[in-house]
């Protein structure tokens, strides 16, 4: 299986990564976990940003990386350009929870553009 295939599991585990220690408190009820007052500043907000924006960078990752293996992109590259990819949402993810604005955003375009690249790589192969 390509690395690449794995790196969409990976990509998949992340927001849970992210919000993960957001519920490292003693104030934190599993009985609500979705509470919104708990989760509404400081470090528990961004934990809860980093965890939304999980989500929504993952199905264009995925379909990227299905579409660029599956219409002949080179597997080489979409494995690098995944790695990458997962690599930057780790980054990501950190600067988010240490509230590091200028680094995530750059983290957050380099993920991007890595996906339009997996998902354009059978043109350029």
């Amino acid at each position: 299986m390509p690395f690449a295939v794995w790196c969409i599991l990976i990509a998949a585990i992340l927001p849970f990564a992210a919000i993960y220690p957001g519920k490292f408190s003693r104030e934190f009820d599993n009985s609500k976990p979705r509470d919104p007052d708990y989760w509404k500043d400081g470090f528990r907000a961004r934990a809860r940003a980093a965890e939304s924006n999980s989500f929504e960078a993952f199905p264009f990752f995925a379909i990227a990386v299905i579409v660029g293996l599956g219409q002949g992109g080179d597997p080489d590259w979409i494995d690098r350009l995944a790695g990458l990819f997962v690599a930057v949402r780790v980054i990501f993810v950190f600067c988010y929870l240490t509230d590091r604005p200028t680094p995530r955003s750059l983290a957050w375009a380099v993920g991007f553009f890595s996906t339009v690249a997996i998902f354009t790589s059978p043109v350029w192969s």
